[in-house]
């Protein structure tokens, strides 16, 4: 896969940086105050060995309203001009579902497009995607973010079924938007429309979607489910919890971790990789 010119393997699993410059997400919404001070945040990311940052505009908790295209664009294209003016080499990633707020994004200088709704929403992001051969995320949720965890329920086929064929079914609309094959990243989704029991099976489960051949990228990072595992009701008390499950998920085959927390999960995941390693080796 390239992204920024530089090829990725993914053998070493990248860990991504979250950099949502929200008012509302449910765990750094409001953080930052001006463009500068996120870009300086990504920045940080980046030295702590991010390999990619993912900006986001738009809270998806649970229950968030949608911010709109126009203040989704106002929030993220300064915040990428910003980045970019000191840094041209780490890849950035637009977490959006909207095919505007995308390519304006990859217009100021960001590299792929992280989509929640695999293109259900706007089906144009892939056509974005396309255009410009920017590699795109496949993420699976049940609904929308503001109906997603009412009762969330699957097929008598299980969950890891249900979402390999919606992975079959927008992996095959991407091709046909133009996307290569080998530019596409597959995310299940993790407390999107899941249940904490959804979660673990997904979590334990993570290498069955190797069979499609592309990047899995995990993003568990003090989530829900961390909190009901751990007992730990707070998002901010949820660090060694996301850390476990980053190296359980790495140890599953996953590719990318995307976490608010770099430095520490830097270390988790080269410690997870370095054991799937030598379990390889000993095989």
């Amino acid at each position: 896969m390239i992204i920024r010119g530089k090829a990725f393997d993914f053998d070493a699993p990248a860990v991504m940086g979250i950099l949502n410059v929200t008012p509302d997400s449910f765990f750094d919404g409001g953080v930052y105050k001006s463009a500068e001070e996120a870009a300086e945040a990504g920045l940080k990311m980046a030295g702590d060995g991010a390999a990619i940052i993912d900006i986001g505009g738009e809270s998806s908790r649970p229950g968030a309203k949608p911010a709109g295209q126009e203040e989704e664009i106002f929030r993220v294209i300064p915040v990428i001009e910003a980045f970019r003016k000191k840094d041209r080499e780490t890849p950035l990633s637009i977490d959006t579902y909207r095919a505007g707020t995308a390519e304006a994004a990859l217009k100021a200088g960001a590299d792929m497009i992280n989509d929640i709704s695999a293109g259900r929403f706007e089906p144009q992001i892939m056509e974005a995607a396309a255009l410009t051969g920017a590699p795109y995320v496949i993420m699976h949720m049940l609904g929308e973010p503001a109906t997603m965890q009412k009762s969330p329920a699957y097929s008598a086929k299980g969950i890891v079924a249900d979402i390999k064929d919606f992975f079959r079914e927008r992996r095959a609309a991407a091709i046909s938007a133009g996307i290569k094959k080998e530019q596409l990243i597959l995310d299940p989704g993790f407390g999107f429309g899941k249940s904490v029991k959804d979660n673990f099976e997904l979590l334990n489960r993570l290498e069955e979607f190797l069979e499609f051949e592309a990047p899995i990228l995990a993003g568990m990072s003090r989530k829900s489910m961390i909190g009901s595992a751990a007992g730990a009701d707070s998002p901010a008390d949820r660090l060694f919890g996301s850390l476990a499950a980053a190296a359980i998920a790495v140890m599953n085959g996953a590719s990318i971790i995307r976490a608010h927390d770099v430095k520490e999960t830097v270390q988790a995941v080269k410690t997870a990789a370095a054991a799937r390693h030598y379990k390889k080796a000993e095989r």
